[in-house]
């Protein structure tokens, strides 16, 4: 018998079945003009992203054609635009210039082989239903990472901002001791050039906020670079431009897939699926808020993945979600997926009318913009934010900062979810553990953890907050032992457990144990209020049998009533706490000297 496909398998698989019905005049018309906008936009974008990338600057452009429809077809977002981004540029350039000379083929051909493999291993984490990795990467990561690659975009432009030679590939104290000393050599008109460009994109950016300050930056400079020729001839002739890019659709491409090339690009490839998939899952997330929109980690995982795999076979480099060109997007009106395919397929259109106007772009225009985008990318608001709010997110952001600036990029962001996951797996292995009694000021006895009230002197009562497993048991292994030491009377101990996910085999295990050690003394432990998943946890390891199912309650009241049960009278008949209702039940005798 031939199986057939559900519903959510053909939704899987083609996703875009899902909004293609909503698609009518109205729709295709917000689409086309938002295409359009973003189609403007990520022209200068494109080009500089390819700069920062050490690639040609048609890369970026191409960057933006294929990968972009692809991702839209593919993916879950109805707002996302995928293309080159500043993050996905800084850690290519800074991983692959240790191979090969940024700009050339093997350059250009270990970077079609680097979005090859993040393609992969995203299509893989996608079909494998993994979308929920990106949890774990914290957002202290990426405002940290985000602005460190910020500072190196900018130091590494300072060449082609002062018109002064710097090696490539150093980094950033390397960079700032090569600039100390080439001071005396800066070129004063490539340096007004830039300047030039920055200060007119600051102005457009500040009081006409609506235009496109990039593309506005990027014709003054220009046109700065002109006049300069025109009025000092030859003196100028050091202003380099960008030059043509060509009049072609993005030409077919192939990856190199030695096993040398994948085994120097694999650490890479891995931090880049991070960084990218973590980018594009937060963008349509944030968008899908504002929208209504539900979006699917997987689905987006599948989309960015068949999105780079396509990119490395039509000449783009690594692709992933673009925090303002989707923004863009969705202000612009975009309605469906539809707008970025038009997006990918008017920037084609685009780049034929304009490529030869390349020719007249000057590297310190281009440099002016990147300073431009550096500044944008540092999220001062939200790095204020961590600082006051948490030590812990403090440290995360730092050391994924400090790691970016001192060293290989791809690395920080490692360290900066290693030391997340750490700091996390030190939090719930420290369970929140408190004693709780009840209160006679308050309705119906309510349990409280007020110090000053008075406890039963055979019974303990604690709440646990957190799961019992391997990493949290020495943390209540220690608080029991300090409860017995102190409180060596008190043989019976019940643990209210609504706070209890659930255990592992270690954590039953302990549990057996203490409840052992209490019952040789005459005493007993107990469980109040245990969840489901405690209780199936327990029972599976066989460990619910060994505490006793008659320990196990699902009230207060019942818990305390069956404890009582089982308190010596004798004790009960001279206490004067009398803390319990029960209590009453027992004729009160004063002890006699």
């Amino acid at each position: 018998m031939t199986p057939r496909i559900t519903t959510d398998q053909l939704l899987r698989f083609f996703p875009f079945l899902l909004w293609w019905p909503l698609l009518n005049k109205a729709t295709v018309r917000n689409d086309m003009m938002a295409g359009l906008t973003g189609a403007i936009v990520v022209l200068p974008q494109g080009v500089a992203f390819a700069t920062i990338a050490g690639m040609p600057p048609e890369y970026g452009l191409y960057a933006g054609m294929v990968p972009a429809i692809v991702a839209a077809l593919f993916g879950s977002s109805w707002h996302l635009v995928s293309g080159p981004t500043t993050a996905a540029s800084i850690v290519l350039f800074s991983s692959l210039s240790v191979y090969a000379e940024p700009g050339t083929m093997d350059y250009v051909a270990l970077a079609l082989t680097l979005t090859f493999m993040v393609g992969v291993i995203e299509l893989a984490l996608g079909l494998a239903r993994m979308g929920a990795l990106v949890n774990f990467i914290s957002h202290s990561v990426i405002t940290g990472f985000t602005a460190g690659a910020a500072i190196l975009i900018a130091s590494k432009q300072l060449k082609n901002f002062f018109g002064v030679p710097i090696e490539r590939g150093g980094h950033l104290h390397d960079i700032l001791i090569q600039f100390w000393h080439q001071l005396p050599n800066i070129n004063p008109y490539i340096t007004a050039v830039a300047v030039a460009t920055l200060l007119s994109g600051i102005a457009v950016q500040r009081w006409f906020p609506r235009l496109p300050y990039l593309i506005i930056a990027m014709i003054f400079g220009s046109l700065v670079a002109l006049l300069l020729n025109m009025m000092f001839g030859a003196d100028t002739t050091a202003i380099a431009t960008v030059g043509a890019l060509p009049q072609t659709l993005p030409p077919l491409s192939a990856p190199n897939l030695s096993l040398d090339a994948i085994k120097n690009l694999a650490p890479t490839a891995l931090a880049v699926t991070l960084f990218a998939l973590t980018e594009a899952v937060s963008i349509g997330r944030s968008l899908g808020a504002r929208s209504g929109q539900r979006i699917d980690g997987n689905q987006e995982f599948i989309g960015q993945g068949l999105s780079n795999i396509a990119g490395s076979f039509f000449s783009g480099y690594v692709a992933t979600g673009s925090f303002n060109r989707s923004g863009l997007n969705y202000q612009a009106g975009a309605k469906t997926p539809l707008a970025a395919m038009f997006a990918g397929l008017l920037l084609i259109v685009i780049v034929i009318m304009v490529a030869p106007l390349a020719a007249y772009l000057p590297n310190a225009a281009m440099a002016g913009i990147l300073f431009l985008v550096a500044w944008g990318l540092i999220d001062f608001k939200e790095i204020g934010h961590i600082l006051k709010a948490s030590r812990r997110e403090t440290a995360i952001m730092g050391v994924t900062l400090f790691g970016a600036l001192f060293l290989e990029l791809e690395f920080s962001i490692f360290a900066g979810v290693l030391l997340s996951l750490v700091l996390y797996l030190m939090r719930v292995s420290r369970p929140r553990i408190v004693s709780r009694v009840p209160d006679p000021n308050k309705p119906k006895r309510k349990f409280s953890t007020d110090s000053r009230l008075p406890q039963c002197p055979q019974l303990h009562i604690l709440r646990i907050d957190g799961s019992l497993f391997f990493g949290s048991i020495n943390h209540v292994q220690e608080a029991f032992a300090e409860l017995e030491q102190k409180h060596p009377e008190q043989k019976h101990l019940a643990i209210v457990a609504q706070g209890i996910n659930f255990a592992d085999i270690t954590g039953g295990s302990t549990l057996v144990e203490e409840a052992r050690k209490r019952r040789e003394r005459g005493g007993g432990l107990y469980l109040i209020n245990v969840k489901k998943g405690l209780w199936e946890s327990l029972e599976s390891c066989g460990c619910l049998d060994e505490i006793g199912p008659n320990h196990v309650f699902q009230s207060k009241g019942a818990a305390l009533t069956g404890i009582f049960q089982k308190l010596d009278k004798n004790i009960c008949k001279t206490c004067d706490k009398r803390i319990f209702r029960e209590c009453a039940a027992v004729p009160y005798e004063p002890k006699t000297d």
